[in-house]
């Protein structure tokens, strides 16, 4: 198995992603998701000038705050990734190459999936963790049953019509991670909309966990 860079200790694994956000919105939506208590941070890169974003949002947030990019398809956007900063790599699909060369940049990874075939392959180039896209469409069971045969040390998340309503589903069939697209953000949403979504899927995500 490929060498990785293990998913860290979040308080909580939940990851925002900010699709269609803009350089000037960036720092102002970083500030109120931080104060909510999120530790991850996505911007898809076919949002209007991602790299900027993520440059922006890298110089704002704490150390321990994931920052990266999502939707990346390729090396050379894990390189200007690196380039700017970022340290999480999400992908709507597995590619072997683009997963090994983030590891070796140091971030953490974390693959799309959706058969038994790509999580194992995702795995064996080096996932810190497994993301099901789209999560809606497999459902807790459709999870539940890939996951018996994974390594049991990876960390699973689902992506895809999961909101604060639906965290408790996919939490009994050993999903730890959820990362919230269009339930959280809306392009052009006012930092207190998004800061409001987000305290909302926090006290859901803490239920949990209590």
């Amino acid at each position: 198995m490929t060498a990785s860079v293990a998913w860290p200790a979040l308080r909580r694994n939940l990851v925002a992603i900010l699709r269609g956000i803009r350089p000037d919105e960036i720092e102002a939506a970083v500030d109120g998701l931080i104060e909510a208590g999120f530790e991850a941070i996505e911007v898809p890169l076919n949002s209007p000038d991602p790299f900027l974003s993520i440059e922006k949002a890298r110089k704002l947030a704490p150390a321990n705050v994931l920052i990266g990019a999502g939707t990346v398809l390729d090396v050379a956007q894990v390189d200007r990734l690196n380039d700017v900063g970022g340290n999480l790599l999400v992908t709507p699909n597995v590619d072997p190459d683009v997963i090994r060369r983030a590891v070796a940049h140091g971030m953490v990874t974390m693959p799309g999936v959706f058969t038994a075939s790509e999580a194992l392959l995702a795995a064996k180039s080096g996932a810190a963790a497994l993301k099901f896209f789209p999560a809606s469409v497999l459902g807790p069971n459709g999870i539940s049953a890939i996951k018996a045969i994974l390594p049991p040390h990876l960390p699973l998340g689902a992506v895809g019509g999961v909101s604060d309503a639906n965290f408790a589903d996919y939490w009994k069939v050993g999903v730890r991670a959820f990362g919230l697209g269009t339930s959280l953000y809306k392009p052009g949403d006012e930092v207190s909309v998004i800061r409001e979504r987000a305290v909302k899927n926090v006290a859901a995500y803490d239920a949990l966990t209590a």
